[in-house]
């Protein structure tokens, strides 16, 4: 590994820190680092390092770059399964699997990826494949081109609505029950299934989102956006009515107060106000929007056990609904004794008290507890 001084001194701070070499450009909140441990770069928060940073000579830097080469055949062999990358073909979406976390794009730029039942089928199926694959660790969504979504496809003009029968959707899957002459809200399959999701999500707004284009990154973990995005609850100004759950969802996430005010108004606003309101945890320049998403999801895949990530994301998630603390204290209960018998969380202790990164081996397609799901299904009628 060489590394170009001129740029270095030019551009940058370096530090060693945890072992890792980390390169912060002047007054960015990123930078890169070269982990000893995982073997590839990777971007790091700048604010997430222990405060007892120390300036490096070149000469030392130069000799940890070179320990960091000399990696035994385990690393390289850890490296080699870490960098493996996964894409799958859709006609509305794009499925990219990439050391670890998958990131789903809505792919109809020409159309600001207006949501649309081809959109729905492969946004269910994506999520379906990404739950039975233990190598995604954590799930990304953004929108290609200037848009995240604008919303429901208005294609048919006036009668977009009233046309659109979207439970085609779920023909085939099992368990969605359909009612005669009754089409099942589109934006409400999504966020259900969303919300019964093994994995942690991340939403990355990255323009304008409105409608369904905003409904539907309620129901998952974290949202960020563009600092130019823009958000609009505009149903009212549709002649139609809140969908994709979101009067269960929304008023969880900002208050009743501020729901109703967007919904009753169904005014477009910017992503300041958002961030003000707590939809999203924090606002990005274009170019640091996705770097900052996966910031987030590299942290979780580098460093969590997988199994007790999906059984934390339920807990949380279930418990919102929950009518007592004691339902909490039953699922705590059982779940701290059925993960404490894993080989996880041996290896959680043990990677902690040897200071190594941990290696987590059990499969969250195939190992949740007995006890999985504990709560009662709920069906459409």
């Amino acid at each position: 590994m060489k590394l170009d001084w001129k740029w270095i001194e030019s551009k940058a701070e370096l530090y060693f820190t945890g072992g890792d070499l980390i390169i912060f450009t002047d007054g960015a909140k990123y930078g890169l680092i070269f982990s000893a441990d995982k073997g590839y770069y990777l971007l790091c928060r700048s604010y997430s390092l222990t405060n007892k940073k120390r300036p490096l000579t070149k000469k030392t830097i130069n000799q940890k770059v070179r320990a960091m080469t000399q990696k035994t055949t385990s690393t390289e062999k850890k490296v080699q399964k870490t960098n493996s990358s996964k894409t799958m073909q859709y006609e509305t979406i794009l499925y990219d699997l990439e050391d670890q976390v998958l990131t789903l794009t809505l792919n109809r730029p020409d159309r600001l990826n207006a949501f649309n039942g081809v959109m729905l089928k492969e946004l269910l199926d994506a999520l379906d494949k990404a739950d039975a694959d233990d190598e995604v660790r954590a799930i990304i969504v953004t929108g290609a081109g200037r848009g995240f979504c604008a919303g429901a496809d208005l294609a048919a003009g006036g009668d977009s609505f009233k046309s659109v029968d979207k439970s085609s959707a779920t023909e085939g899957r099992s368990g969605k029950k359909q009612v005669p002459g009754v089409h099942r809200d589109g934006g409400g399959l999504l966020t259900l299934r969303i919300f019964d999701l093994k994995k942690p999500i991340i939403a990355a707004i990255n323009g304008p989102a409105v409608g369904v284009g905003i409904t539907m990154t309620l129901a998952m973990d974290v949202r960020l956006a563009s600092d130019k995005a823009k958000m609009g609850f505009v149903f009212a100004r549709r002649g139609i009515a809140p969908e994709a759950c979101s009067s269960w969802f929304l008023p969880r996430i900002v208050g009743i107060a501020k729901s109703l005010e967007w919904v009753y108004s169904g005014r477009v606003f910017p992503a300041s106000e958002a961030l003000e309101e707590k939809l999203v945890s924090s606002l990005h320049a274009p170019d640091d929007l996705l770097p900052a998403a996966l910031a987030i999801a590299r942290e979780i895949a580098d460093n969590t056990a997988p199994l007790s990530i999906s059984l934390s994301r339920q807990m949380l998630w279930k418990m919102l609904g929950a009518d007592h603390p004691m339902e909490a204290h039953k699922i705590d209960s059982r779940a701290v004794q059925a993960l404490g018998k894993t080989a996880d969380a041996k290896e959680g202790v043990e990677s902690f008290l040897e200071k190594r990164p941990p290696e987590f081996t059990n499969s969250p397609s195939k190992e949740l507890p007995d006890f999985y799901p504990w709560w009662e299904e709920r069906d459409f009628s």
